[in-house]
C-alpha cells in the first residue's frame, strides 16, 4: 500500500479489497477441485457442489468483510492508511490459512477441525515432514496469492468509478449473502478456515459433564461369551498371539468385492483360511487410537487415550497375559514417541518394545522423500529384525507389530517393480471407470499396498521357522482406510478387515456381521480364560463385548468413533449412524441410506461423550484395588513443576534436554538429573536425555548405575554412536578395559557411525595394550 497517502482511505478502497479477497477465495475453490479431479475424488470440477463452494467462499468473505470494517474505519480516522495496511495484511494471512488448509483437505480428504488441538507442535512438524516434506512449494504459493491479491486489488481500479457508485449496494449485498453460512454444505464446499473455527469453538465450549452417580460406569461383571474357542483346536500349552496392525489398511482394499481389490493377494487368500470379519470397524480415524482400543478396548479421552496427561488404571491384554506369565513385546519402524506410543507401552510394563532407534546398520531405512525425511524402517525390515530375536520356545508371546510404509509420502522399496505390477493388475483386472481413474492417477499408493502385503507374507512365511509356530495366532486388521483415496462415505474412515489366523483352527468361516477394534480384546480373553487357569480380574471395564460371529449382515453393537483427535462425531447404534448432526441407515454393503427417525442416537453419543471424559480425566475406569500394574507417575513438588514451566513456557523434549545439557555442563548436576527425570517422565523413549543422566552419573561417580543406564540406551538403539561413546569414557575412568575392548566389536557390528569415535576405539585398544589383555578375535 501507498504510505505516502495523504488522504483517509474510505469504503470504495475497503470494498475493492473484500472483491480481490473473494477473487482468491474463488481461485482456491477453483484449485481445489481441479486437484480432486485430476486424483480421481470427483467426476467434474464445474459441479453443483463447486457452485456451493463458491457460495460458501462468498459468505465467508462477507462475514470477514463486516468483522475488519470497524477496525478499518477506527484505523483510518486515526492516522491515514493505517486502516487500509492493517486489512491487506489480515487478508492476506486468511487467504494464506486458507491455502494451506485446502491442500491438506486435498491430500487428506478431510477438513482440518478440532482434532488440531489433539497434536502437539513436534507432532506436526513430523507429520508435515514425512508425508511429502517441507519444500520450496507452500513459499512459492505465498508469494502466488500475495502476488493475485495485490493485482486483484489493482485491477478493480480500472473499474473505480462504477465501483465509487454501487459501493453501498456491494456491502448490502455482502450482508445478503451472510446467509450462505446457513446454507447445507459437506466438507468439500465449505470454506476450510470457517470449518476449522467452527469445529474448534464448539469442541472448547462442548458440555461433558458427568451428572450420574455411578463411580465406575464402565466396571462389567458379566462374563463375555466365548465365541471363538469352537473354532480352535488349542493345546495345554497357553498360544502365542501375533497381531499385525497394517498402516491405512481398508476394507475397500482387501477380499472379496473391494472396490480397489487385486492389490493384497496374500491377505486375500489368508482371509478364506481365517476367521474373517469384513465389517470390522476401527474405532479411530487415524493411528493415534488404534493400539488402546485394540490391545484395551479402552475409552478415548479428549484427543485420544495415549494424548492423556495421566493415564487412568486398567486393563489390556498385554498387562493381564503378562501377568499370567506371557512375554510382552512391541514391534515398529518409526519413532515410538509420535501419538505417545511409548508412555503407553512403558505404562504396561512391557518386556521389550523395538522402535525406530533399535535396528542397527545392517537395515535399510525407507527412502527420503523430496524434503530429505523418512518414517523409519519399511515394514519388509521392521519383520525382518523382529526375525532376528530371539525367542524362549518354554514361554508364550504376545506380540503387537504397527507398519508405517501404507502412509504418505508413499514410497516403498522397489517401487518401480510394484508400480509394474499396479499396470498388469489394471491391464487384466475390469475396474469401473471411476476406480480406474483412481488408481492410475494414485499408482505409487497402490504399489505401496503391494509391497505391505508381500511384507506381511513374509513375515507369516518367517513365523514358520520361529518356536512354536503351530501354537500361534496371528490377529491381522488395519488401523484405519487409507486416506488419500477417495472414500465412498464417512464410515469408509473405519472400514477395516479383521483376519484372525493360525495353524490351530479347525475351520474357516467368514463374518459379515458388525464388530469393532473394542471386541477383539475381550474376545482373545474370554476364549484363554474357558481354556487355561489364567488369573484374570472380577471386573472389567471393556468398551466391546464378544465378536459377532453371525455370517449374515447385521449390526447389534453401540460403538462410538473418534474420527480425529479431538473430534467424536460418529456413533454407530445398531443399523444407525450418526454422523455430523445427520442419522442414517446401514446396509449390508456398509453403506449410508436415508434413515426415518433417529431413535435417540445423538442423545446416547453425547451420553458417551460425558462418560468418556469423567472416566479419563478421574482416574474411574477401574479402581486402584483391581489395577495389575499400577501406573508409574513420577512424582515432583509444585516448586519443581513452577521451576519446569519457567524453563519453557510449551514442553519440547528436545529444548529441554539442551536445557538439561547446559546444567551439566555448567557442573549443577542435581538441576540436570532433575530436569533429565521430568524429560524422561513424558518422553520416555528420548535416547540423548537418557544417555545425558548416564554421563552426569558418571561424573558425580555413580559408574556402576552409568554403565547400566547406557547399556539400556545401547539395547535401545544400537546404531546411536552417542551411547558408545559416552559408554567408552565410562569404562576408560572407571579402568575397564577389558569391557571397553569388548565394546569395539559390538560398536562395530551395529552402528554405522564408529569411525566418529575412532579416537575412543584407539584409546581403549592402547590401554588394553597397557594392560596385556588380548582381544577374543
Amino acid at each position: 500500500m501507498n504510505t505516502s497517502q495523504r488522504d483517509r482511505y474510505t469504503l470504495k478502497q475497503y470494498t475493492r479489497l473484500i472483491i480481490a479477497f473473494f477473487a482468491i477465495l474463488f481461485v482456491l475453490s477453483v484449485y481445489q477441485y481441479t486437484t480432486l479431479y485430476f486424483k480421481g475424488v470427483v467426476d467434474t470440477i464445474l459441479s453443483a457442489s463447486f457452485f456451493i463452494a463458491v457460495a460458501h467462499q462468498l459468505g465467508y468473505a462477507s462475514v470477514i468483510a463486516l468483522i475488519l470494517v470497524f477496525p478499518f474505519n477506527f484505523w483510518e480516522n486515526y492516522r491515514p492508511s493505517y486502516g487500509l495496511n492493517l486489512v491487506f495484511a489480515l487478508l492476506i494471512f486468511l487467504l494464506i490459512i486458507e491455502a494451506m488448509l485446502v491442500s491438506y483437505y486435498c491430500t487428506a480428504l478431510v477438513p482440518l477441525g478440532s482434532d488440531l488441538l489433539g497434536y502437539s507442535f513436534s507432532d506436526i512438524k513430523m507429520t508435515i515432514s514425512n508425508s511429502g516434506g517441507i519444500s520450496i512449494l507452500p513459499v512459492l504459493g505465498i508469494i502466488v496469492i500475495i502476488g493475485l491479491f495485490f493485482g486483484m486489488y489493482k485491477l478493480t481500479s480500472r473499474y473505480y468509478h462504477y465501483l465509487g457508485r454501487m459501493y453501498p449496494f456491494t456491502i448490502i449485498l455482502f450482508s445478503l449473502f451472510i446467509s450462505t453460512l446457513f446454507l447445507e454444505g459437506k466438507p468439500i464446499n465449505q470454506n476450510k478456515s470457517q470449518y476449522l473455527a467452527i469445529n474448534l469453538y464448539n469442541s472448547t465450549t462442548e458440555d461433558t459433564s458427568y451428572e450420574a452417580n455411578v463411580e465406575y460406569p464402565l466396571i462389567k461383571s458379566q462374563q463375555i461369551e466365548n465365541v471363538l474357542g469352537g473354532y480352535f483346536n488349542l493345546k495345554e500349552e497357553k498360544p502365542n498371539i501375533v497381531f499385525i496392525i497394517v498402516e491405512g489398511l481398508g476394507r475397500d482394499f482387501v477380499g472379496e468385492g473391494a472396490e480397489f481389490g487385486g492389490f493384497t493377494p496374500f491377505l486375500d487368500s489368508l482371509s478364506t483360511k481365517a476367521l474373517y470379519w469384513e465389517n470390522c470397524l476401527s474405532t479411530t480415524g487415524r493411528t493415534f487410537g488404534v493400539l488402546p482400543s485394540l490391545m484395551g478396548s479402552l475409552p478415548f479421552g479428549k484427543s485420544g487415550f495415549m494424548e492423556l496427561e495421566k493415564y487412568p488404571n486398567k486393563f489390556t491384554l498385554f498387562s493381564i497375559l503378562k501377568n499370567n506369565g506371557y512375554h510382552t513385546s512391541f514391534y515398529q519402524g518409526t519413532n515410538s514417541s509420535f501419538d505417545g506410543v511409548d508412555r503407553f507401552l512403558l505404562s504396561e510394563n512391557l518386556d521389550f518394545v523395538l522402535d525406530k532407534s533399535g535396528f542397527g546398520n545392517q537395515y535399510k531405512m525407507q527412502a527420503e522423500d523430496a524434503a530429505g525425511s523418512s518414517w523409519g524402517y519399511p515394514d519388509k525390515e521392521l519383520f525382518k529384525k523382529s526375525m532376528s530375536l530371539p525367542r524362549k520356545a518354554s514361554q508364550p508371546r504376545v506380540e503387537a507389530y504397527m507398519t508405517i510404509s501404507n502412509h504418505e509420502p508413499f514410497i516403498p522399496p522397489q517401487q518401480e517393480f510394484y508400480e509394474k505390477e499396479v499396470k498388469h493388475i489394471l491391464s487384466k483386472s475390469e475396474y469401473d471407470r471411476k476406480s480406474e481413474k483412481v488408481i492410475k492417477k494414485n499408482s505409487n499408493v497402490f504399489a505401496t499396498l503391494l509391497y505391505t502385503d508381500d511384507a506381511v507374507k513374509y513375515a507369516l512365511e518367517e513365523y514358520k521357522k520361529q518356536p512354536n509356530y503351530d501354537n500361534t495366532i496371528f490377529i491381522i486388521t488395519g488401523d484405519h482406510r487409507l486416506i488419500p483415496i477417495p472414500q465412498r462415505n464417512t464410515m469408509s474412515r473405519f472400514h477395516v478387515p479383521l483376519i484372525v489366523y493360525s495353524p490351530l483352527l479347525n475351520t474357516s468361516r467368514k463374518m459379515s456381521s458388525v464388530s469393532s477394534h473394542f471386541d477383539v480384546t475381550p474376545s482373545l480373553l474370554s476364549m484363554l480364560e474357558n481354556s487355561y487357569e489364567l488369573k484374570m480380574p472380577k471386573k472389567v471395564a471393556w468398551m466391546g463385548g464378544a465378536l459377532d460371529v453371525a455370517t449374515e449382515f447385521r449390526s447389534t453393537k453401540n460403538i462410538p468413533l473418534m474420527r480425529n483427535k479431538n473430534e467424536l462425531k460418529e456413533y454407530v447404534s445398531g443399523e444407525k449412524v450418526f454422523s455430523d448432526g445427520t442419522v442414517f441407515e446401514l446396509d449390508e454393503n456398509m453403506d449410508l441410506g436415508t434413515s426415518f427417525g433417529g431413535s435417540g442416537i445423538e442423545d446416547r453419543l453425547n451420553a458417551f461423550k460425558s462418560v468418556n471424559a469423567y472416566v479419563t480425566t478421574n482416574d474411574k475406569i477401574i479402581p486402584d484395588s483391581l489395577a495389575i500394574f499400577a501406573v508409574k507417575t513420577e512424582k515432583f513438588s509444585n516448586s519443581e513443576l513452577v521451576w519446569f514451566n519457567s524453563l519453557l513456557n510449551e514442553y519440547d523434549s528436545d529444548k529441554l534436554y539442551f536445557k538439561a545439557r547446559d546444567f551439566a555442563f555448567d557442573k549443577e548436576y542435581d538441576k540436570a538429573l532433575l530436569l533429565s527425570r521430568y524429560i524422561m517422565s513424558e518422553s520416555p523413549s528420548h535416547i540423548d536425555t537418557k544417555i545425558l543422566t548416564g554421563r552426569v552419573n558418571a561424573w558425580i561417580g555413580n559408574r556402576k548405575k552409568a554403565i547400566e543406564i547406557l547399556n539400556g540406551c545401547i539395547k535401545m538403539n544400537p546404531n546411536y554412536i552417542d551411547s558408545y561413546a559416552a559408554l567408552f569414557d565410562v569404562y576408560y575412568w572407571d579402568e575397564r578395559h577389558k569391557e571397553a575392548l569388548e565394546l569395539i566389536d559390538i560398536v562395530n557390528q551395529n552402528s554405522s557411525s564408529a569411525n566418529e569415535i575412532a579416537d575412543k576405539i584407539s584409546r581403549a585398544r592402547n590401554e588394553a595394550r597397557k594392560n596385556r589383555i588380548v582381544a577374543s578375535n
